[in-house]
């Protein structure tokens, strides 16, 4: 037993034996995992394509009429007849109602005969203009503008009665003993209406959104046959044709329309086109509106105060892009005499004072990108990316120089088109809440079928683009 060796045995380690494909494999592992993390970390971006387009613009509105109108008072009491009929324009002195003191005028009309009542063919072209006005302008939302309606009727009817009346009215005074009526004539010329609602002296400056909510607007006509007290409204008159139409709009779109300077307006009351002369309001209540004035017309809108009318403006067609990808950048203003101009792309060179290694002064010549051109100051625009403030320039050809300083910003878009987010500038010609358009075929903007980043705030310049998802 003694003589008994014991053998320690110990387990065979195996050499590690790495090779090249193990190598590759990891590192591709890695860089899949990277790119994995990357992936759900990072913002996606989404490309748009541009394309032509325009936008619809809602041109319909709701505008109050403005005329030079005056209320004529009465100055007897009793049951008033009218004998000019409403929209009907009278000279100065002319007859225009008269005012049965008694009321006996209408029982003697009792008794007489007054004709066969026949309508000529003017009197029922007044009634057709009537009915077709009313409904053409209906609106089942608007029921109340049946009563007016009524009451326009009625009111038609009783003057064309009153007519006949007066070729009658010598002999019914004279022999109902002595003088029972008291004739009221026109204080100056103008056209004839039988209605006030209190906004007669409402002047274009005096215009609120509360009057176009017209909660608190009540039209009272005046009616033949009406017993009326001294002082009480007898009609009015409108003594000038020029009349005005002032409509609630959008600050952006108003100083655009004043620039046209006149605007065609359809009536959508009698489809009825006029061109009106645009003047921009900006009134108390920090409301913008537009008057529209007008030098015709006005007798055929003289029963209403309020009108729906259509802007006949042509759509602005260019570019199509969302506004979620419109972003502000920041450039240096260069003066023109330090731009080089004619390189590749639209790029340009620029000469910039640098220092060598020994603290000697030399210059260095840099191509640069051109983001736009102000004609009227004659300076380019050149990413702050490449500048800094207090760089010097040099003129070309020249030792006169150019200390960078100034800036300014301009609206644009990133390009995708070269796989990178590269800043196009842009022009709106109009813009809503979703779409702007803008113009086309810049020199430094953009052009159809041109990609650009869907969300402006998700790109960064310069930034590459490896995600092909596009929006049409």
């Amino acid at each position: 037993m003694s003589n008994t060796k014991i053998t320690k045995i110990k387990k065979y380690r195996k050499p590690l034996n790495l090779n090249i494909g193990m190598i590759i494999f990891g590192v591709i592992l890695v860089y899949v995992i990277v790119c994995v993390i990357s992936y759900f970390h990072t913002g996606r971006i989404s490309r748009y394509e541009v394309q032509e387009g325009s936008l619809a613009a809602d041109n319909i509105y709701r505008g109050i009429a403005l005329r030079d109108e005056s209320v004529v008072y009465t100055t007897a009491a009793g049951y008033v007849n009218y004998y000019a009929r409403e929209g009907e324009r009278v000279a100065k002195n002319d007859l225009v109602y008269v005012v049965d003191e008694t009321g006996r005028l209408n029982e003697s009309m009792e008794g007489i005969a007054l004709g066969e009542n026949t309508l000529s063919e003017k009197e029922l072209a007044e009634f057709r203009n009537e009915i077709v006005n009313f409904s053409h302008g209906f609106d089942s939302r608007d029921f109340e503008s049946t009563y007016d309606f009524k009451y326009s009727l009625k009111n038609t009817v009783f003057k064309l009665a009153n007519a006949n009346m007066m070729e009658n009215l010598g002999s019914l005074d004279s022999g109902a003993g002595g003088s029972i009526v008291n004739y009221a004539y026109a204080p100056e010329s103008g056209t004839v209406a039988y209605w006030t609602d209190g906004y007669e002296d409402l002047t274009a400056s005096d215009v609120t959104a509360e009057i176009f909510e017209e909660k608190e607007y009540e039209k009272h006509p005046l009616m033949s046959n009406d017993l009326i007290a001294v002082g009480d409204a007898a009609y009015k008159l409108a003594s000038d044709e020029n009349w005005s139409l002032v409509i609630p709009i959008e600050p952006d779109r108003g100083a655009k329309l004043q620039e046209e300077g006149y605007i065609k307006v359809k009536f959508l009351k009698n489809q009825y086109e006029s061109w009106g002369e645009v003047r921009l309001l900006n009134n108390s209540d920090g409301k913008t509106y537009l008057q529209l004035s007008f030098n015709n017309s006005m007798a055929a809108f003289l029963s209403d105060r309020f009108l729906d009318i259509e802007l006949i403006v042509e759509d602005e067609r260019g570019l199509k892009i969302p506004v979620t990808s419109i972003v502000q950048k920041e450039f240096f203003l260069i003066p023109e005499d330090y731009v080089i101009p004619g390189g590749s792309g639209g790029r340009g060179s620029i000469v910039r004072q640098c220092y060598l290694e020994d603290g000697s002064i030399s210059s260095e010549m840099l191509e640069v990108d051109l983001y736009n051109f102000d004609e009227e100051a004659k300076e380019y625009y050149l990413d702050s990316s490449i500048l800094n403030t207090g760089d010097i320039l040099y003129k070309l050809d020249s030792q006169e120089t150019f200390t960078v300083s100034r800036r300014a910003t301009l609206i644009g878009v990133y390009n995708m088109n070269k796989g990178y987010a590269d800043f196009k500038q842009i022009n709106i010609l109009y813009q809503n809440e979703e779409y702007a358009i803008v113009k086309s075929n810049t020199r430094y903007g953009l052009n159809v079928y041109d990609y650009i980043a869907l969300d402006a705030s998700t790109v960064s310049d310069d930034q590459f683009i490896n995600q092909p998802n596009v929006q049409p």
